[in-house]
């Protein structure tokens, strides 16, 4: 099966990517084995958009798909929905955003469930992101959760993270300073006719003035888009162009790439650690008695040498 998919998928079938990414996100051998001959064939550029939930993120990625066709590019996007309590399945109201893009063979959109991941992304992102890499979009868009300032996880998985802010979300500074703001390489204002506007841009800017450089020394853009209107989104467009042309010149794509390796790992380690404490009642009987510490029964449920399936 793996390689009649391969096959189909290295000849540009949409399907197959589809089913890839399905088999990636579940676990299943056949799309670990599928991934790894995969990996590394092309580079896309990789965009995250993060930021409160309502301040438009999705109509943002609507126009910059929109924008990208424009010049010919095609587009990918994973959205990352907050997950049914009841089922476990993602909430799709950013695909609906999107709908009108369907049609398009240069677009492919997918959600896909948090299943209660914290930082913003579902667990399978990454892989599913070097699947949409190596089907050769030429950008990749990743729509987080929207939880705020647990959302920093985005920052090691995109080449350019985007912070889309609303003056209708109140104090936005006091807000995200604590956690998110750090990790924006642009700065959206979107909703910008709203009431507040300028007010906020002005906040931003003395924010951004007294927070610690850029660490690749990237000056920080603050822009304004009414993305329902299509304003502005050009603009913000070109700016991740002129952010991913500075890592380029400054050679950090390298370095960033193997810090997402790293976070992949870091993230299957976690996932390993979770199912493992969740089959070991007996241990957790002695760490709630204090028979054992959390450290002790983490020692002996890692020194079992099978990997959690």
């Amino acid at each position: 099966m793996t390689e009649e998919l391969k096959e189909r998928f290295l000849a540009g079938d949409r399907r197959a990517l589809a089913r890839a990414i399905t088999l990636v996100e579940s676990g299943h051998p056949a799309g670990a084995e599928l991934l790894k001959s995969l990996r590394g064939r092309r580079r896309a550029q990789v965009v995250g958009l993060t930021g409160s939930p309502g301040s438009g993120k999705s109509t943002l990625a609507d126009r910059l798909i929109e924008e990208a066709r424009r010049a010919g590019e095609t587009v990918a996007v994973l959205a990352v929905d907050p997950s049914s309590p009841f089922t476990g399945g993602a909430v799709l109201g950013d695909r609906i955003r999107m709908m009108r893009h369907y049609q398009d063979e240069g677009v492919f959109i997918r959600s896909m469930a948090s299943r209660g991941a914290l930082g913003g992304l579902a667990g399978a992102t990454v892989a599913a992101l070097s699947l949409l890499e190596a089907f050769g979009f030429d950008w990749v868009f990743i729509e987080t959760v929207g939880v705020g300032q647990s959302e920093v996880d985005i920052a090691r998985v995109a080449d350019t993270t985007v912070l889309v802010l609303t003056p209708a979300a109140g104090d936005a500074v006091q807000a995200f300073k604590a956690g998110v703001m750090e990790i924006a390489d642009l700065i959206v204002v979107n909703k910008f006719d709203l009431p507040g506007g300028p007010r906020l841009v002005e906040e931003l800017k003395a924010t951004l003035e007294l927070a610690p450089p850029h660490p690749s020394g990237w000056q920080v853009p603050i822009l304004t888009t009414v993305a329902s209107r299509g304003e502005g989104v050009a603009e913000v467009l070109e700016a991740i162009r002129a952010h991913r042309a500075h890592l380029e010149e400054k050679g950090l794509l390298e370095p960033h790439r193997l810090d997402r390796a790293r976070f992949e790992i870091q993230a299957v380690i976690q996932e390993w650690g979770r199912r493992l404490a969740e089959g070991a009642e007996p241990l957790l009987r002695q760490v709630e008695s204090g028979e054992k510490s959390p450290e002790e029964a983490a020692r002996e449920l890692l020194r079992n040498p099978d990997s959690p399936a």
